[in-house]
């Protein structure tokens, strides 16, 4: 009987230590993920001032996760993330009826490559962007577009509901922008392409998000954020936010405070 209750104690104390050893196996290597040959030359264009091996580190994409990209468009993100959730992820790219039309041909293309065989292309609303019944995801990213959304007139709370809805209890929401000047609100979301990082913190908590994380490896002090972040010469100030929905999905959303 003492063999095995110390055979027992071996065996716990194995698994306790092989733990973060096996934890650490889940996490992809990120630069090996974006310095893949097979990426196209057009990607790598667009990794420029993105910094995309951070990007996918602040996101947190791990293999086997289920992934709503929002505002996929080309597909230059949704593809980032499926090399890091491969081989057992998926990456529902969504864009609406009118942006699918506009890049379709493109989207297309980049889905018939090996890479890009967890991508799903998806083609709703913004306000309604899971397909329908799908409520487990991992993690929802929405970035470059949050400001397109602002003059596009969609209804930002309920889209903002809805990326609350799709998720798991406890999954999360990775958004991130051109930043405008502190106190902008809404007035440069067309003109200069740009949204304000307070704005879009407070509306997101408003749909029962808690934030987490504040990334700034895209921060651009230089920046005077008054051209508009498509056409500027120079690098451009991104915001990235982090939040996570409740654990509990019996409870009500509660708002959080802006500034809390």
């Amino acid at each position: 009987m003492f063999k095995y209750r110390i055979l027992a104690c071996l065996l716990t104390l194995s698994a306790i230590v092989a733990t973060p050893a096996a934890v650490a196996q889940t996490i992809p290597d990120y630069a090996a993920i974006v310095a893949t040959p097979d990426r196209s030359d057009a990607d790598r264009k667009l990794d420029t001032n993105r910094a995309p091996a951070q990007w996918l580190a602040f996101i947190g994409a791990k293999p086997g996760m289920k992934i709503l990209d929002i505002f996929a468009v080309y597909g230059w993100k949704a593809e980032l993330l499926a090399r890091a959730v491969a081989p057992d992820g998926k990456v529902y790219a969504q864009n609406s009826e009118a942006v699918f039309a506009r890049v379709k041909d493109r989207l297309d293309a980049r889905l018939k490559t090996p890479a890009t065989a967890s991508i799903v292309s998806v083609v709703r609303p913004f306000e309604d962007p899971a397909p329908p019944g799908m409520h487990d995801f991992d993690l929802v990213t929405f970035f470059y577009a949050y400001h397109d959304i602002t003059y596009l007139g969609v209804d930002r709370a309920k889209m903002n509901k809805a990326f609350y809805d799709a998720l798991k209890p406890g999954g999360e929401l990775v958004v991130g922008d051109y930043s405008a000047k502190p106190g902008a609100g809404t007035s440069v979301v067309q003109t200069l392409h740009r949204s304000d990082e307070a704005l879009v913190r407070s509306e997101i908590e408003a749909a029962g998000f808690k934030l987490i994380d504040h990334g700034d490896f895209l921060h651009v002090p230089e920046d005077a954020r008054d051209a508009p972040s498509h056409s500027s010469a120079q690098p451009v100030d991104i915001y990235m936010l982090k939040f996570r929905s409740r654990a509990d999905p019996q409870k009500a959303p509660v708002t959080n405070p802006a500034g809390a």
